[in-house]
């Protein structure tokens, strides 16, 4: 994984010490809050409903087991003995005191991490595929090119203070799992007829009150043009983008209001200004990145093992484990572990401080050190060899870490929603403890099979409601608490917004709702289709009847007057 080098510690020193200075003054009374707001955050503090919240950068997922333990210890002296893993690959700190904040940034500056641009109006953290470098669909890895955007992005004085907030995601593979296509940027390494490896770029995705799916501006950019191309987009989005609306103000809506035509010929004009400029990407400093992300050194006896198969067939809560939390791996005899972290009861991507030094343990035991945080609010230990795999399954279990549960109804993503955020219109964590509580029988969510909930307290769509198979997202009437479900949505290759089902319902009816849609859907399905797969095909029809009964005679009656 890359490591920070002189220039990267002394400006993450640098910014601790303004910060500290920033903050004293605050609450001396020499710096107002408006004064304050953007300041903090810049460094990516927030002020929610009942505390200080603190973001954290994770720069593509990536962490080392240092860096796991530094959180698990911040989690412990400075907060409530947790940490929240979001949608962004970052991690969140929900009840920081104010004036401890300095601290707590110095604590991380220790172990080469921040908080910078986790907030604000600025290019944010840049994020990439979970399985990044070990995955067999992978074209080439993209975490280089993450890191070389990330370099490249912080502190750039002239995209500071964007409209709105922007977010890049790269990756390398043939199956999305970074949602590219709702990012403001989104980065395909793709392969041209002559069989080079560029970038497809997508611009103008996003989700929100508006969402988007990304339309394609370039089909296949040279690597030496990366950064030039991406400067040409932010310097027309910088010009053009809405700054009287925020709610207008995301590079999605220009891309939309101007057409994917004139924003490209835009883009294409300035970038002809540039393209040839200081930000033309050598060969040489591609290599010297793709320096830091090097491959272990694998056991090449490592696919000899017998013991996983074995395993597996004598312990079926191990076999359901492997079936649902295993990733292929690239090296024969290795896996990608995912720990769940939607066990039961528990916030979806809430990890305790005694889980987060359990990890960082195991990840030094098993897995060389690394852990990854996914989009979907879980962690990885990428590099587990197979005979491995039961002894590693039996120590997560005694944290509760081995909830064979991935890509499976509870494997649900959930905002903080109106327990934490100050945005929010509704709560996301009740519902998913009635959700868990509702589905737990393991036997039946495997018979479900693949399901992919995702949930938002508010229109910011933090928890990608618009992209699940269900989305369901928190809206008030009448100062309570209703939900409105959408159907068929999905991020990854085949993208798409999700059909609204119909009127909004109320909180205590969502479990409720959902079997009803699960029950359409076994009585529908065909062979070993997918809920999305099923949805397609027969449309929303038969699910919005079982819902909503009335509304489905209503409309026959009057079809046949």
């Amino acid at each position: 994984m890359y490591k920070y080098d002189n220039y990267d510690q002394t400006i993450v020193d640098e910014r601790v010490a303004q910060f500290r200075d920033q903050t004293e003054r605050f609450l001396a009374g020499k710096l107002t809050e408006d004064e304050y707001r953007p300041l903090r955050l810049m460094n990516g503090l927030y002020v929610q409903r009942y505390a200080p919240m603190l973001r954290v950068a994770i720069p593509y997922g990536l962490l080392s087991s240092d860096q796991l333990r530094m959180l698990a210890h911040i989690s412990r002296k400075y907060d409530k003995n947790y940490a929240h893993f979001s949608t962004r690959q970052n991690v969140q700190f929900n009840w920081p005191a104010l004036e401890t904040v300095p601290d707590i940034l110095a604590d991380l500056a220790s172990v080469e991490m921040h908080a910078i641009q986790t907030s604000g109006n600025d290019i944010r953290n840049t994020t990439s595929d979970q399985f990044a470098g070990i995955a067999e669909d992978e074209l080439e890895d993209p975490r280089p090119y993450c890191e070389i955007i990330r370099q490249w992005s912080t502190f750039h004085p002239e995209f500071s203070f964007l409209p709105r907030k922007f977010k890049i995601a790269v990756s390398g593979a043939t199956n999305d799992r970074a949602a590219v296509k709702v990012h403001d940027i989104g980065l395909y390494l793709v392969k041209n007829d002559a069989g080079e490896v560029g970038f497809n770029v997508i611009v103008g995705g996003g989700l929100g009150r508006t969402p988007f799916i990304g339309p394609s501006i370039r089909p296949f950019l040279e690597k030496q043009h990366l950064l030039s191309y991406l400067e040409a987009i932010l310097r027309v989005y910088n010009r053009f983008g809405r700054r009287d609306n925020m709610y207008r103000a995301r590079i999605k809506i220009l891309v939309n209001d101007l057409g994917k035509e004139e924003f490209t010929r835009q883009v294409e004009e300035e970038w002809s200004h540039i393209k040839d400029s200081v930000l033309k990407l050598d060969q040489k400093e591609i290599d010297r990145v793709k320096g830091f992300f090097t491959s272990p050194d694998y056991d090449k006896n490592a696919a000899d093992d017998s013991s996983f198969d074995e395993a597996k067939k004598s312990n079926k809560l191990f076999s359901n484990w492997a079936k649902r939390n295993l990733f292929t791996h690239r090296v024969a005899g290795y896996k990608a572990v995912v720990v769940s972290l939607k066990a039961p009861g528990i916030a979806p991507g809430d990890a305790t401080d005694e889980q987060m030094d359990h990890i960082a343990e195991l990840a030094d035991q098993y897995s060389y050190g690394e852990i990854v945080v996914t989009h979907d609010q879980n962690l990885v230990l990428p590099n587990v060899k197979q005979a491995d795999l039961f002894s590693l399954w039996e120590k997560l279990s005694e944290k509760d870490l081995a909830t064979a549960n991935i890509g499976l109804l509870t494997d649900m993503i959930c905002c903080p929603g109106l327990d934490f955020c100050a945005l929010a219109n509704a709560g996301s964590i009740p519902i998913a403890k009635q959700i868990n509580e509702r589905f737990d029988d393991i036997d039946y969510l495997h018979d479900i099979g693949d399901l992919k909930i995702k949930m938002s307290g508010c229109m910011n769509a933090c928890g990608h409601h618009h992209v699940g198979h269900i989305g369901i997202l928190g809206v008030r009437k009448k100062d309570e608490e209703f939900y409105q479900l959408t159907l068929g949505g999905s991020a990854e290759t085949d993208a798409c917004l999700g059909d609204r089902l119909g009127p909004s319902i109320a909180k205590e009816e969502v479990a409720d709702v959902i079997s009803k849609l699960l029950d359409v859907y076994v009585e529908q399905r065909q062979d070993e289709e997918r809920f999305l797969d099923t949805y397609r095909r027969v449309g929303i029809t038969p699910f919005k009847d079982s819902v909503y009964p009335k509304t489905a005679v209503k409309e026959k009656a009057n079809a046949n007057n």
